[in-house]
């Protein structure tokens, strides 16, 4: 194959997230965003030895599996969902696929159980990061997700079916306020502009919401800022909500990386956290807090991994990458002492009065990296729990981990291929996967959990 023509071909599988395979004349074609069975049109723009990647030009055909009769009706402008076409029951099945085919690479015949499934596959994210921008350069102002395979383009998402509606009543709201005042939208090339995101989190279980607006430090307009955000914060208070609101804040942002991040956060309305409720434990939750994106699928998996330790009692038990705490406050009653690790200290803080609310005295909360903690502690854990972030876990840290000689790992992946890399080298120690799970956090998108208990073989 050669870079620059356009070719044809049918997609036979995916590979983890959302890279669908086809082979052309035997030689192996990844193209992004296509799903197996469909005909695709597409140009070669890689190759590396025998694999080439392809840009989707076209869907001539769609794929047999693509029978869901009420797909969103962003579906395919958007770029946050990926499956919606296909039945959720057979969504489920190709990350099992996926996910089983990528570690028998690592270990063959690995132990997996039966896919578990989100409690529901729609409506079930509890947080969402929108972007301000335009549909087409130049057009009215759009609030919602990125346009697929776009840096720029923001597609309005006010019918999103992966949140419930008091998110898109807010969204659409808070378009429409800033629209009819004409508050420009920050432009990333240039560095201009006011508005760059509205960030959303709403708990399942309590309705407590919280919104923070997040706008560079430049000129709003003609109208002073605090006047705007009055305005703004009444605007949001008058709606009719199924959920209440916990607070309503602005976040100052002025990174020249278009993430969500804080320079000065300020309360508008209420307070800056709110609470979620988990396996009958409850949770502080603040705007940067790591906690798993639904709610009930998280009851499910964190289930799962207290299923995989079994017995904890008399057992010390470290919680790497602990976030919030969920985890080492699940595990904390069964226990004899937990200690998380987690380099966010605002998370850490969340963690610690967690803890307290939650009357659990045998958790113990550092704030730090991985990587420099794990080397200066004194005490060697009976277990260790690992729920590092999407790039799995720092070569170096993994080997002082590896250094306590713990006699079982219990790894949590929201990525099958930094887990498989990261496996490669447990195995390389002595290692070897007890047993695993795929747990479905994110239906709808190519994203899948995965749980595994790692054991020192004898």
């Amino acid at each position: 194959m050669k870079k620059g023509p356009i070719y044809t071909g049918i997609v036979e599988k995916m590979e983890f997230p959302n890279k669908g395979v086809l082979y052309i004349d035997k030689e192996k074609v990844i193209v992004k965003n296509a799903l197996p069975g469909q005909t695709v049109r597409f140009a070669v723009n890689k190759k590396r030895n025998n694999r080439c990647e392809g840009k989707l030009l076209e869907v001539e055909m769609p794929s047999p599996l693509e029978t869901a009769s009420d797909p969103c009706p962003h579906f395919g402008n958007c770029g946050g969902c990926l499956m919606q076409t296909i039945p959720y029951e057979d969504q489920t099945a190709i990350k099992e696929e996926q996910v089983r085919s990528l570690l028998n690479q690592v270990q063959p015949d690995i132990p997996l159980d039966t896919i578990k499934p989100s409690p529901v596959s729609r409506a079930y994210r509890n947080k969402m990061e929108f972007s301000f921008g335009d549909e087409e350069k130049d057009g009215p102002l759009a609030l919602g997700m990125h346009r697929r395979g776009s840096f720029h383009d923001v597609v309005n998402t006010d019918h999103c079916q992966i949140v419930h509606e008091d998110f898109t009543r807010i969204l659409t709201a808070t378009r429409d306020f800033f629209a009819a005042r004409h508050i420009p939208f920050y432009k990333k090339l240039r560095h201009q502009g006011y508005l760059r995101h509205l960030l959303v989190r709403r708990a399942v279980k309590t309705g407590q919401i919280l919104v923070a607006l997040v706008t560079s430090s430049q000129a709003a307009g003609a109208v002073p800022e605090e006047e705007l955000l009055s305005q703004w914060t009444e605007e949001l208070l008058s709606l009719c909500l199924e959920g209440t609101f916990g607070g309503i804040l602005h976040i100052r942002n002025d990174s020249l990386a278009d993430v969500v991040q804080s320079d000065e956060t300020r309360i508008l309305y209420g307070q800056d956290y709110f609470y979620e409720e988990l396996l009958g434990l409850r949770f502080k939750i603040s705007p940067f807090s790591f906690f798993q994106t639904n709610s009930l699928g998280a009851e499910v998996l964190y289930d799962t991994v207290r299923q995989y330790i079994g017995d904890t009692k008399a057992k010390t038990v470290f919680d790497l990458y602990s976030g919030t705490g969920t985890i080492a406050q699940i595990l904390a009653p069964v226990a004899q002492k937990v200690i998380g690790v987690e380099i966010v200290s605002e998370a850490v803080e969340a963690a610690r009065e967690n803890a307290a609310l939650n009357g659990l005295t045998n958790c113990q909360f550092i704030a730090g990296d991985v990587l420099k903690v794990v080397g200066e502690m004194k005490e060697a854990p009976d277990l260790i729990v690992l729920d590092p972030p999407r790039d799995g876990i720092h070569p170096k840290a993994l080997e002082k981990i590896i250094g306590f000689g713990t006699e079982r790992l219990i790894y949590v992946s929201c990525k099958p291929t930094s887990l498989a890399r990261d496996l490669e080298v447990l195995l390389a120690h002595g290692y070897g996967v007890d047993k695993g799970c795929c747990v479905d956090m994110f239906p709808g998108t190519g994203n899948i959990e995965t749980v595994v208990a790692i054991t020192r073989m004898k």
